[in-house]
């Protein structure tokens, strides 16, 4: 008998996703089911649970759409989420167990955005390998910046300077319980002028985030003369800060509000945790850089890990038979 089984989420696994979401080594509260759930709307779920001998052992974050299963396209990284103590072969199983089920189920192709090493203390790696033995497609290929906040390097002249001239203007620094400033004086006008789009959260829905997340997801502002003239939306987890939304009105550089914001994000606010991400500065799925943005990146000291993203069919599982001696 199969010792290995796998299930489809539903809601009668709440709880006991919830709760090894908790423990996992490489999860993150994006994975939890408040998280996940506020835009179900728009995604067919297709989450999975795997269990050995009926005790639930891993769980994939997923959806999916035309014969695809997608590591969860709402959200930023997935991958198999994993115990701490499991140890490859058990990996291996897993992933055997759920390209057996997705075959099984009809569905071809499994597109898997790994969950950047950063956000996880205990090495996780298990995916790239199997990547590797499955022939997978490495169709994209983001550069994130990242800065290593116990070990940094010094913040370039140009990011010194803006830093000067908002200390000069007087900018004030608050964090914000609300997002309504941020989000209609300046987010949403930036990007419907810069790009023509939207935030990928509503304000109705980054709003309803923070009353699951209060401590997860953090907004600060920069004012001027009392009135907002930057701010940052900030997605907090165990070791690693990330800045998800950033932006400035057209004095930004003027003024340097920016600068000092995220100088004292990094010096200050989050010096305790290990890593500030970024994020990426690609566009184009990877094959372009805004160079612009990443030499204001880097000039607080971050520098360059990727994110990969990757494309297997399920039908290769046999490829799968011959590995382990």
């Amino acid at each position: 008998m199969n010792q290995f089984r796998v299930e489809r989420y539903n809601e009668t696994h709440l709880k006991a996703w919830n709760m090894f979401v908790s423990k996992a080594k490489n999860a993150t509260f994006l994975f939890h089911r408040d998280f996940m759930d506020y835009h179900k709307d728009r995604f067919t779920d297709c989450s999975l649970l795997v269990y050995k001998n009926n005790k639930l052992i891993a769980v994939l974050p997923a959806n999916i759409k035309d014969q695809v299963l997608y590591s969860h396209q709402g959200l930023t990284y997935g991958g198999i989420v994993l115990e701490p103590n499991t140890k490859f072969k058990i990996v291996f199983e897993c992933f055997k167990a759920i390209l057996k089920w997705l075959y099984a189920e009809d569905v071809l192709t499994f597109n898997i955005k790994i969950l950047p090493a950063i956000y996880s203390i205990i090495p996780n790696d298990e995916l790239l390998y199997l990547m590797f033995l499955m022939n997978a497609n490495l169709y994209r290929r983001d550069l994130l910046s990242v800065i290593n906040l116990q070990a940094p390097l010094p913040f370039s002249k140009s990011r010194l300077e803006g830093c000067k001239r908002a200390k000069k203007h007087q900018i004030i620094i608050k964090e914000e319980q609300t997002f309504d400033a941020f989000w209609n004086t300046i987010l949403i006008p930036n990007l419907s002028k810069k790009h023509q789009a939207k935030p990928v959260h509503s304000l109705e829905e980054i709003t309803l985030l923070k009353t699951k997340f209060p401590e997860q997801i953090r907004q600060f502002n920069a004012y001027y003369n009392g009135q907002i003239v930057a701010g940052t939306t900030v997605f907090v987890t165990d070791v690693v800060a990330h800045s998800q939304y950033i932006s400035g009105n057209a004095s930004k550089n003027e003024l340097g509000s920016l600068d000092v914001l995220h100088a004292h994000l990094i010096q200050t606010v989050f010096k305790d945790k290990l890593y500030f991400d970024f994020g990426t500065s690609n566009e184009n799925n990877g094959k372009q850089l805004n160079e612009g943005l990443q030499f204001w990146k880097e000039g607080f000291g971050a520098r360059t890990i990727i994110q990969d993203f990757y494309s297997l069919e399920t039908k290769n599982v046999a490829l799968l038979d011959a590995v382990l001696l």
